[in-house]
């Protein structure tokens, strides 16, 4: 189980949690197992996710490489079958799949469009914070430290909002809706932690994610500084739902949160700050 966690990008504990368990089915599809086609509920797996990333590795941008069949995937699907000369169905069968096969071997092992884009980020003139539309998660403990840096963040001009709760996918509703440039979430821990994560799964990652949580650890100037580290990604649902560049900052225990709070508050301000004014966002 542990070796199963560590290799799809989830927190390594070794006990089959509901994530784990959802992952476990997912990775049991493999391309061309079934057919994949926009459905109510999306479909997801394995298969999926390749799907993507060939897509993208052929320059066709379906989004970020996430496992679920939305609408952008469908229509980067449906650019490839008219450019392969297949019927434009978006529907991903074994003709698409053979197609797919033909191409692939084709091509480099480069890192594909949807991370190139993504690197790209922000548009050159998104350079202050004044330009950001940011959504501040907690989930559950951490009210007072998520109003308190919303209220930051608008004082500098930013489009903040905070969403407050234990469910990660009413937390990726609101910042989809909002149409987030950026969702920064604080989960509390009772452990002497300060661990930050961002969106990564095999053949994909979050470089925009990564760059923000590195700027956030170096902007920490507080006693968790010394153990803050952008660790390896994962694809906790928060995560993976979200749109947007996001990172989920777990934190412990609560009572130095809550006494650091303002020195916390100031140093998201100064790490959004230098993340929006980085080359890894305004190239």
């Amino acid at each position: 189980m542990l070796d199963f966690q560590q290799q799809h990008g989830l927190p390594a504990t070794g006990s089959c949690d509901e994530v784990t368990w959802s992952t476990l089915i997912e990775a049991g599809w493999t391309l061309g197992d079934r057919l994949l086609m926009v459905t109510a509920p999306n479909v997801r797996g394995e298969d999926v996710a390749e799907l993507q990333r060939l897509l993208a590795r052929l320059g066709f941008d379906c989004g970020r490489v996430d496992g679920i069949f939305g609408p952008d995937t469908a229509t980067a699907l449906c650019d490839f079958q008219r450019n392969a000369g297949l019927p434009d169905d978006g529907v991903c069968g074994s003709d698409t799949v053979a197609a797919l096969e033909i191409f692939r071997r084709q091509t480099g092992a480069g890192p594909g469009v949807v991370m190139v884009r993504e690197s790209s980020g922000l548009t050159t003139g998104r350079r202050t914070l004044g330009h950001l539309r940011i959504v501040i998660g907690e989930f559950g403990g951490l009210g007072a430290l998520a109003r308190q840096i919303t209220t930051a963040l608008r004082q500098h001009s930013a489009a903040a909002t905070s969403v407050g709760g234990p469910d990660p996918y009413a937390h990726a509703q609101l910042a989809n809706r909002y149409r987030a440039d950026v969702y920064i979430g604080f989960e509390a821990s009772a452990e002497d932690i300060s661990h930050l994560h961002h969106y990564s799964v095999p053949g994909f990652e979050s470089q925009l994610g990564r760059a923000l949580s590195d700027e956030l650890v170096a902007s920490s100037i507080y006693p968790w500084n010394q153990r803050a580290t952008s660790q390896i990604g994962t694809r906790l649902p928060i995560l993976r739902e979200t749109r947007m560049p996001a990172v989920l900052w777990k934190v412990g225990p609560t009572s130095d949160v809550v006494s650091l709070t303002p020195t916390i508050v100031r140093g998201v301000i100064i790490g959004v700050e230098r993340w929006v004014q980085s080359p890894h966002v305004s190239r």
